[in-house]
């Protein structure tokens, strides 16, 4: 393995840490008190779902 492999291979992780980061933090900051009632309890239950169907899509996309 040469260094521009390892490189890549480190880039990768800290690329698909911080993307997924960030997609969370914009899932949760969108579901924050926008909509209909519900309160809090029902935006975290927004946000958890939303995020499965992301790692769903993303399962689905390595197929």
């Amino acid at each position: 393995m040469n260094a521009n492999q390892l490189i890549n291979m480190v880039m990768r992780l800290f690329l698909r840490k911080a993307l997924s980061r960030g997609i969370d933090a914009g899932i949760d900051r969108f579901s924050k008190g926008k909509g209909k009632g519900g309160g809090p309890e029902q935006s975290k239950q927004q946000a958890q779902q939303a995020r499965r169907a992301i790692r769903m899509a993303r399962r689905a996309g390595r197929m």
